[in-house]
């Protein structure tokens, strides 16, 4: 059930069409998702969520299928249906075949199960993972 309402283009103010705009264009599409129009409803969010956005999955370390499939792996492992939606058409876009996602299921679901397992067990860290990691 959507808690707000979705905002269009034409009755939203100028921060909100500048960062539509700005989505479109950098995106290459005719309109903003869901998502986009939900956050519209209090601009603030809208306006951080988007820098945050682009910044974030801006080309770095990690390719841009990296990072979808990151993505992808946690918006599953948060069972947010839509995010899942989302970024595995985003991570297909960048290359990701069926094998690969299928594989990448299998890591997430062993890694909520082993995770959950430790949590449970309350198993200490051995001290072979113990300290800061060195790069």
């Amino acid at each position: 059930m959507l808690t707000g309402r979705l905002i269009e283009y034409d009755e939203a103010g100028e921060d909100v069409r500048r960062i539509y705009d700005d989505i479109k264009q950098s995106r290459g599409v005719k309109d903003v998702n869901n998502f986009w129009k939900a956050l519209a409803n209090h601009p603030p969010t809208l306006v951080r969520t988007w820098e945050s956005l682009k910044e974030v999955m801006a080309p770095g370390a990690l390719d841009a299928r990296t990072k979808e499939m990151i993505y992808l792996a946690v918006s599953i492992s948060n069972a947010c249906e839509y995010c899942i939606r989302s970024h595995a058409r985003g991570a297909a876009k960048q290359g990701m075949t069926a094998e690969m996602f299928a594989e990448l299921v299998a890591v997430v679901g062993m890694a909520n199960e082993t995770n959950r397992l430790v949590a449970a067990w309350q198993v200490p860290v051995d001290e072979a993972f113990a300290g800061t990691l060195q790069f």
